[in-house]
């Protein structure tokens, strides 16, 4: 177990300290990406009861141009550090753990919102927005990696319990690590290694930022489910090597165009992925996807899938959810 895992801890594992809020993109930020009253609320609201051992905090950006979308959160400048306070205070006053998840756009940034031409590993269309982006060059891949450093300090400096990277459907890190989208012949292409080389300069950059006991979680896309994408196969390869940097959980996602896979229905359906990666490492691993009943996820739980479930879309619709389903078990 990491040291994220312990404090969330109450005598024996259950579901009840095992649940996770994944990131849920709101769009709530004001228009230049700090925290807003609605966030507040937002956040409060689905906190409430302590019943979430660990929220974390929606996808946002560490660069301008790595901007996703309108009324994104930002983590890209120091003026945004005291709003993330205010947001961090809420969550831990309401007794659930806290991780913010930093991320680039990369090729999926949209040049209307950002003003900017996206970038990208190679010059090839992204599948998840059908345009061309630049390739980056290995400068602006270090301004980047500098980047996710400075957004985690922030991240660290506003109170959070951790940082998220991401690196799961279609974003900059999910386009290097994938095929489809990296077809460099430098040192940033090729094989899975090579194809990693950017995730681990940046996990160094994050634990030279935050320090060695400072939580450190990547979400993955562990497979593109694409012909021709990144399979489950590169996927545990990565996972060891992310282990090996300082990486203290894996949080399993799929899917390069998004996390809602036509074909896999059923809850738990990215199961298969978690406990593949389960097999490789020895830090927590957290499984989302389609689970919204508490008899599911204890049963994934039980069936060794993963050690910490992450439930979405049914705590966004009903934020009672958790506290419903602590009290049926």
């Amino acid at each position: 177990m990491s040291y994220l895992l312990k404090p969330l801890q109450a005598g024996a594992l259950t579901l009840a300290n095992r649940l996770v809020m994944p990131p849920m993109a709101t769009a709530k930020a004001d228009p230049g990406g700090k925290v807003s009253p609605a966030i507040l609320d937002y956040y409060a609201e689905k906190s409430a009861g302590g019943y979430l051992s660990l929220i974390i905090v929606e996808h946002s950006f560490i660069k301008p141009e790595g901007k996703a979308g309108e009324n994104q959160l930002s983590v890209a400048d120091d003026d945004v550090i005291e709003g993330l306070k205010k947001l961090a205070d809420i969550i831990r006053r309401n007794g659930a753990k806290s991780v913010v998840q930093i991320n680039h756009a990369g090729s999926a940034a949209v040049p209307e919102i950002t003003g900017t031409t996206p970038v990208g590993p190679s010059a090839v269309v992204n599948p998840r927005k059908g345009s061309i982006p630049r390739e980056i060059t290995r400068q602006e891949i270090a301004d980047v990696v500098t980047a996710f450093g400075d957004a985690a300090r922030r991240v660290k400096e506003a109170g959070f319990d951790g940082v998220e990277i991401h690196s799961a459907h279609g974003y900059f890190l999910n386009q290097f690590f994938s095929p489809l989208t990296n077809r460099r012949t430098d040192e940033y292409g090729g094989d899975v290694h090579n194809r990693i080389r950017i995730h681990l300069q940046v996990i160094a950059a994050v634990r030279a930022a935050v320090g060695e006991e400072f939580p450190i979680l990547l979400r993955l896309g562990a497979s593109d489910f694409s012909e021709g994408g990144t399979t489950i196969g590169d996927s545990q390869i990565a996972a060891q090597q992310f282990e090996k940097a300082g990486v203290s959980i894996i949080d399993i996602s799929g899917g390069f165009s998004g996390y809602s896979i036509p074909g896999l229905t059923g809850q738990g359906y990215f199961a298969p992925l978690s406990e593949a990666i389960k097999k490789v490492v020895s830090i927590p691993v957290i499984l989302t996807g389609g689970i919204t009943e508490a008899q599911a996820a204890e049963r994934l739980l039980a069936e060794g899938k993963a050690d910490l479930i992450g439930i979405g879309r049914a705590v966004l619709a009903d934020s009672k959810w958790a506290q419903k389903a602590v009290e049926s078990l």
